[in-house]
């Protein structure tokens, strides 16, 4: 029998439990266990019911879209960043790469400030992850990791499944513990949050969650890498609709139970990973280091595969002659070296700034959200570009333009959600990055700049310029 016979496919792909989990695991990372803390400072209860359902429908949305955009366009297969270059151009194209590996660069300093935190707990010298001592640790961690992926560790299976269940005990046992504990008087205490309950002051709180329940929920778009896989190509939907169903309720669970545990400012106060905490509370202090040890072991396996997808975000591009050439260096090892070298000196380089940070990590889980918007806008409004014109070849094409319009209004209020602040300190990663493109240009003798680019880059350099100088002037903190 042939090797692509149907049925040799039909027996050796993947079941839709198989993807299912595969989709979960994708899904669940270090962010669901800093959500207690994280909705407790921004809002009660009932908002925070609402800021669930707009991002369990506006994320659902976001997955529709790359899994359509897998099968209507898989020639575009060099990530994310490609649709932005199939529907705006080379230089928004860019810019969508540059933001995308940026916001990885964040997300793995977010990674090692966490473990710090986490560890400082019985080592009060590593603070909550943002001393000299924490940030020489992490130094460390960031070059050993570094050394590790540079001598070929590419295949992580096994690291995956070890951290797939250090992360997902942990916060089964702590959502079927805080459903038993849970109390009554002082859930009800924290419905509403606030005195004011008015419908802007509701808005309000809603709006100040969105950076964070994007930010659990980063990588949605690997759901339609396994559309290849499937033994049935139908049960590809049908996985990523239970995978996100199953993680939506996981992440809305951790978060409306820890409001029958502690008053929502107590809830506030606490030091992350607050889910840790929270579960002291309930059961003492192995409860601390039950999730402590659950968060290490994730946060590391976490940190391997993103270092990998880091270094892959430039090298794809460079092979594609979108980022220069000296990106496409491998080693003897086949692993990315320069790309490598690039994205570990980037994270080093945030460790650094967020020593002089108010918050760490709150700052760097907003700077990686507020970094990873522009590709995922892009992405939607490039659904929508193409959706548009085939608007009226039947229900099917309908409900493809019904669910880009929802996508990209979503992506569009999380903008708006991020704010003023957080966009000039994303321009100020964003214009340097410009000039990796005009070396990529002048290499390739490609005309740098059209107008529209030229203007947009101009916008990006005046961001950056009001940025640098409302940190100077202190109008924004870190």
């Amino acid at each position: 029998m042939a090797v692509d016979d149907p049925a040799v496919k039909r027996t050796s792909g993947m079941s839709m439990p198989t993807l299912t989990a595969m989709v979960v695991g994708s899904m669940i990372g270090a962010g669901v266990f800093s959500l207690p803390a994280r909705f407790g400072t921004a809002a009660g209860v009932f908002a925070a019911i609402i800021a669930w359902v707009i991002a369990g429908t506006g994320m659902l949305m976001l997955a529709l879209v790359f899994q359509r955009l897998a099968i209507r366009r898989p020639d575009l297969d060099s990530g994310v960043f490609a649709y932005a270059k199939a529907g705006f151009g080379d230089y928004v194209g860019f810019n969508s790469a540059f933001g995308y590996w940026a916001s990885a660069c964040a997300g793995n300093a977010f990674y090692w400030v966490f473990i710090m935190s986490t560890i400082g707990k019985a080592w009060p010298a590593l603070g909550e992850g943002d001393t000299f001592i924490a940030a020489l640790l992490s130094t460390v961690g960031i070059w050993v990791f570094a050394a590790l992926v540079a001598r070929g560790v590419k295949d992580a299976a096994a690291i995956n499944r070890i951290v797939t269940v250090a992360k997902v005990v942990p916060i089964l046992v702590f959502i079927a513990i805080a459903a038993v504990a849970i109390d009554i008087g002082v859930f009800t205490d924290n419905f509403w949050g606030t005195d004011d309950i008015t419908a802007g002051a509701i808005f309000d709180q809603v709006r100040n969650t969105m950076i964070v329940t994007v930010f659990v929920f980063l990588g949605i778009e690997g759901a339609s890498v396994y559309s290849r896989y499937a033994r049935r190509r139908e049960d590809v939907g049908r996985a990523t609709i239970l995978g996100f169903v199953s993680v939506l309720c996981v992440f809305a669970s951790v978060t409306i139970l820890s409001y029958g545990i502690l008053p929502r400012a107590d809830i506030a106060a606490l030091r992350q990973p607050s889910m840790a905490p929270l579960l002291a509370d309930i059961v003492g202090s192995w409860g601390t280091a039950f999730i402590g040890v659950g968060v290490v072991v994730s946060v590391l396996g976490a940190y391997l595969a993103w270092t990998l997808m880091a270094a892959e975000v430039l090298f794809i591009p460079a092979q594609n002659k979108d980022m220069p050439k000296f990106l496409t260096r491998q080693n003897g090892a086949g692993a990315p070296i320069a790309a490598l070298l690039l994205t570990s000196l980037m994270v080093q380089t945030m460790i650094v700034v967020v020593l002089f940070a108010e918050d760490s990590l709150d700052f760097l889980l907003d700077l990686c959200t507020s970094l990873s918007l522009v590709p995922y806008f892009l992405a939607a409004a490039f659904a929508l570009k193409i959706a548009f014109p085939e608007r009226g070849k039947g229900p099917q094409a309908i409900r493809a333009l019904a669910i880009a319009v929802l996508a990209t209004i979503y992506t569009v209020f999380l903008v708006f959600a991020a704010g003023p602040e957080f966009l000039v300190l994303s321009c100020i990663i964003y214009a340097p990055g410009t000039i990796l493109y005009v070396m990529a240009r002048r290499e390739n003798d490609a005309r740098v700049f059209r107008l529209a680019e030229a203007i947009l880059c101009g916008v990006l350099l005046i961001g950056a310029v009001i940025g640098i100088g409302a940190l100077a002037t202190g109008a924004i903190t870190l």
